[in-house]
This record gives C-alpha cells, structure tokens and sequence, in this order.
C-alpha cells in the first residue's frame, strides 16, 4: 500500500494512503540535546510507544488509519520504500525492472523469506495480494492506485520467486503505486470471502522483524521478535503498542516510564524536553493541515463565501495559535505537500484582509450573522486550537459559527459518511508521499475519502490524465492545473505543514539508524535497542 495515511479527520487517511520517507530538513534526525547512540547495546528489553486508539483492521489491504499503519510498519514488510528523489530501497524484493516499452514490470523477490508462521513468501503470495486488491468485491482502498484510466493492471507468477506486472498502458504512477506496499499470505487468506472482516485479521501472520503476540483492547498490542526475520533478529525482544486516548495521560505516562516513545504535540515540546528524561526529535512529516468544506451542506456552497473564509484567516498567527510557532508549522498553499512531485507554490493565494472578505461576502449575498457549523476532535489539541481560532476570525467579518466538539470515533464517523449535511466545516490532515497520483483518492467526485463531497467532472478528468502522462514537463503542468482548480474553488483550504514532534526515552537508541519517517514514527524498529 503506498501509506495513505488519509486522514486526522477520519483518523484514516491515506488512506491509504502513500508514504514517503522524510525530505532532508536539517534537525529531522538529530536530537535536541540527549545521548542518542552513546551508552553500551543492552540485550533484549521491551520499547513501549503509546497510540491514540486500537489498530482497526490489522490487515495491509484495510490499514488506513495512524495506528493501524504504525503497528502494521513492524508487523509486516514490504517489498521496497521510496527514498529521496525516487530510488527504491529493497525490502522484500531484490528488484523491480521494466521492460523497454515500461508496459510490463518484473519483481524478483529475495529467496530468504519467511511468514511468522515459518512459510515461505513467494510470488503466489504477490499475486494473491494484488488481485485481492483489484476485487472490487474486497473493497480496498488502494485498488484505485492499480487502475490506469479505468483499466487494471494484470498480474502473473513467472515463477516461484518472480511476478510479471502487465500495464494496460504506460504510466508514471506505477513505480509510487507499489510504494510501501505490504503483501498478504495466500495460505492464510485464500478462500476467505471478505478479508476486511476475516477473522484471520485478529491474529495477524506478517512478514515483519516483530511477530504478533497478543491484543487487547483499549489497551495494548504487543509483538514479539521473529528470529528468522531475513535481514537479522531485532535488537529487542518485544514492542508494545499502548493506548492512551487522552494526550495528557499518555504524557504523565511517558514522563514516569509507563511509555517510553510518542509523538507529541507541539504545546507539550518545551515541557517534555526540560525534563531532560528524553531524546527530542523533531522532523517534517509530509502533512497538510486543512480546513474542509462539506459541500454538500448549503451553507458552504457559495465559492464567495469560502473565498471570504480563506481571506479572513492569517495563516502565521494561525500557526502561532495551533502550533506554538515557526518552528513546528508553516503556512500551506498547495494542497500537495513540498515533498510531493509537481507540488507548486505558483497558484492563487488568499492574503490575510478582513475587507477583501467583506466584499466576498457581499458579493456572494452572505448576510450577516450567516451560520457556520464547525466539528473537531475533542482529543486533538491542534485541532481544537484550529477550531477556535477560525471561530474568532470569522466572527469579525460577521459570521456566526457554532462549535461542535466530537468523539474521536463520532468525528471520523461523521466526516466519512458522505451523504451527511450535519455540518459545514471540519479539521483535517493527511500524508500522502511522493507520488501526486494517490491524492485523488481524496479529490475526484467518487472517491471515498472526498471529505468536502467536490463533485467536477473536469477536475476527475485531469487527475486521470497526469496519471498516465509520461512526459515530465506535461505531468507538471497537469498536476499545477489541479492545484490551482483547488486554490480556485476552495474546496479544502490548506492551512499548514507541520513538523512531527517524537519524545524518546533516553534508555533507548538507534533511532538515527532506524530511521525518522512519516506516520509510523520510524522505518525499521528492530535497529532501536536498550542502553545500559
């Protein structure tokens, strides 16, 4: 699955979404002041990282949401990552070459590899996974990665440990498609009639350096360490997956040692880091903060109206509200984040000015004391910050806006339920990677993570265009036409890139090596040991 993380919103996103590794900012692996990998290697022990909530479907197929994904990142492997500037890093595979026409692909797999349950992985395993994806009957959210123009790829085993890919037509998108993508065993899966609600997903068999040992509900996943992992036995014997739902539990927890890993929001930095109990990072993540218009309600349908909205909010005091400062945020434009190809600054932006909103409104036939309903998080302080914040700003150019705090469930509940008119405006964030073809399982008319319910046939047609244009400059233009409709029409309205903030207790190292990425924390957990 290309890691779509898709959304604080839904607590899903990505979707599915695609993942990319970190992009190159300076501070993004170095701690602020602690003893990250000095101290002597301790054999075994146990790392604790508190989650917000329960991993959904421990399945690579339906992992969407932050947890799920971060779980899913030790639990499985995948066949390759995408690092800086598009070189693959094998996982699973040993290559991945396409013919000189690009219209068939060929993966070899390492002949070392093993599932938790001592089978081994093969290119039945590949094409199982793929052609579970393509049925539209198991209702995977990465199907759409694997299908050009309306036409899905074919998939053949050539033999034990290679796989033919045959593309209906040649495209740009397929190497991102299989980024980060984590398979499934036939073995375990095959007959099943609906993996999504398989009760093998309870007991999950990966492919990863951490086996799954046990959950827990409302309290932990724990996974142990697989010995017969290809590229080595981790460093720890074990990684519990704690979950605290409230943030300040979770950081009393990570402060008396209950916890010893978490990301941290931004108000909690300073506090955390004078302990002096913790390594600090702090790195860009690939994330977009947005705001999102339910166009489905009337109350946001006028275009005037979210021009006015875009106008009337000041994206650096914003930041300074919702982030502390600069230093954990910046202002956002694009609705693909820097570290997505074709990502452009050079589209319409809404300076701060409360007349040039006025006038909007005006124009539009907004009458004052015009009502807005905005729904957020009650658990996410960003979010409620976000939320009062636009609340204030709005109320001055003589909007009313009522406030609706919700259950972290309830507001993903809400914001996926695409028929809802129940509110006009909710907070969200995702990250999606490098590949801009993957967004538009958030944009296009259909799509089932298209929280401002945007419908424009002309729009859909420009997604599917860039998808399979090779040619580099055209695929930029394309991928800038769909940045600015969106600047234009104001669907989403893109309020900030925020950094990840991660607080890692000083009795464990190796963090440099495993690697800081986006969602899940780190790349690879079986290189972070205990020091003595």
């Amino acid at each position: 699955m290309n890691k779509r993380l898709v959304s604080l919103s839904a607590l899903i996103l990505a979707l599915l979404l695609t993942l990319a590794a970190c992009s190159g900012d300076k501070d993004s692996s170095k701690p602020s002041g602690g003893n990250e990998g000095k101290g002597t290697a301790k054999e075994g022990g146990t790392l604790t990282i508190a989650v917000s909530d329960n991993p959904q479907v421990m399945n690579p197929l339906y992992a969407n949401d932050r947890v799920t994904l971060t779980v899913q990142q030790a639990l499985y492997a995948p066949l390759y990552f995408m690092e800086d500037g598009g070189k693959k890093k094998f996982v699973l595979a040993e290559s991945f070459e396409p013919s000189e026409d690009q219209l068939t692909w060929t993966l070899k797999l390492k002949d070392n590899l093993k599932w938790h349950d001592g089978q081994k992985i093969t290119a039945d395993d590949i094409v199982f996974t793929i052609d579970s994806i393509l049925d539209e009957k198991q209702s995977s959210s990465i199907r759409g990665s694997l299908v050009f123009d309306g036409q899905p790829l074919k998939v053949e085993k050539v033999d034990e440990l290679t796989v033919k890919f045959t593309l209906p037509q040649v495209t740009a998108s397929f190497e991102g498609a299989l980024n980060d993508f984590f398979p499934i065993p036939k073995h375990v899966f095959e007959g099943e009639t609906d993996l999504m609600k398989s009760e093998k997903n309870q007991a999950p068999v990966g492919s990863g350096p951490f086996k799954f040992k046990e959950f827990k509900s409302d309290q932990y996943v724990q996974l142990d360490r697989f010995d017969e992992y290809f590229a080595g036995k981790a460093k720890l014997d074990s990684i519990v997956y704690r979950v605290v739902k409230d943030p300040n539990t979770a950081n009393i927890s990570l402060q008396n040692g209950e916890v010893n890993m978490r990301l941290i929001d931004p108000q909690d930095y300073k506090k955390l880091d004078a302990t002096g109990k913790f390594n600090m990072h702090r790195y860009p993540e690939g994330r977009l903060f947005y705001m999102a218009f339910n166009l489905n309600s009337k109350a946001v349908q006028s275009k005037e109206l979210r021009q006015a909205v875009a106008h009337a909010l000041d994206k650096k005091e914003l930041i300074d509200s919702a982030f502390i400062s600069a230093d954990f945020a910046e202002p956002a434009a694009s609705v693909l984040t820097p570290d997505t190809m074709h990502h452009t600054q050079d589209i319409t932006t809404y300076d701060y000015s409360q007349s040039k909103a006025k006038e909007l409104l005006k124009n539009g036939g907004i009458k004052e004391g015009h009502t807005l309903r905005v729904i957020y998080a009650n658990n996410n302080k960003i979010m409620e910050s976000l939320a009062l914040y636009t609340q204030q700003k709005l109320q001055e150019i003589g909007l009313k806006v009522e406030l609706t705090p919700m259950d972290p469930s309830a507001y993903g509940q809400k914001t996926l339920d695409m028929a809802t008119t129940d509110y006009d405006i909710s907070f969200g964030g995702y990250i999606m990677g490098p590949e801009p073809d993957v967004y538009k399982s958030l944009f296009q008319s259909d799509a089932a993570y298209n929280f401002a319910r945007y419908k424009n046939a002309e729009f859909d047609k420009l997604w599917d265009k860039a998808a399979v244009e090779t040619d580099k400059d055209k695929r930029a233009d394309l991928y800038k036409q769909i940045q600015e409709t969106v600047a234009q029409d104001v669907p989403y309205l893109p309020l900030a890139y925020p950094k990840a903030s991660l607080a890692v207790d000083k009795k464990f190292a190796g963090i440099e090596d495993a690697k800081l990425i986006p969602v899940t924390m780190v790349e690879d957990l079986s290189k972070i040991y205990q020091v003595e």
